[in-house]
């Protein structure tokens, strides 16, 4: 965590951050401002790190963190999703799960664009 507050109570930011991450690995990327992309790639690595290790504790503190979302493609839930496909995917990796890459600025108040992508 960097620190930032985003103009936001603790819960409504702990709340973004958790949809966040969700959408992430849900979706592989998501496009969002460049500051929140930092934010949520922390939280975004300790789940696929949780993911690799891969037992039940492991699985239950993603559970608690992560929204119960199921992909409509493969029914699957996130946390599913985590531990069955992406955890196994990065299990040679030691760290550096997301990649952020700046896009430009919002139109509206030229805020700093980034898409979070899965590597």
């Amino acid at each position: 965590m960097w620190n930032r507050k985003f103009g936001r109570t603790a819960d409504h930011r702990k709340a973004m951050l958790r949809n966040l991450a969700t959408s992430i690995i849900l979706n592989g990327k998501v496009e969002t401002t460049y500051y929140k992309a930092m934010d949520a790639r922390s939280i975004v690595d300790e789940m696929i790190t949780l993911a690799k290790r891969g037992d039940l504790h492991a699985r239950r503190q993603a559970a608690s963190y992560l929204r119960n979302v199921t992909d409509e493609k493969t029914n699957k839930t996130v946390v599913q999703k985590l531990f069955d496909e992406i955890g196994p995917r990065y299990k040679d990796r030691n760290g550096g799960y997301t990649r952020v890459t700046k896009t430009g600025s919002r139109r509206g108040d030229n805020a700093p664009l980034a898409v979070i992508e899965l590597v």
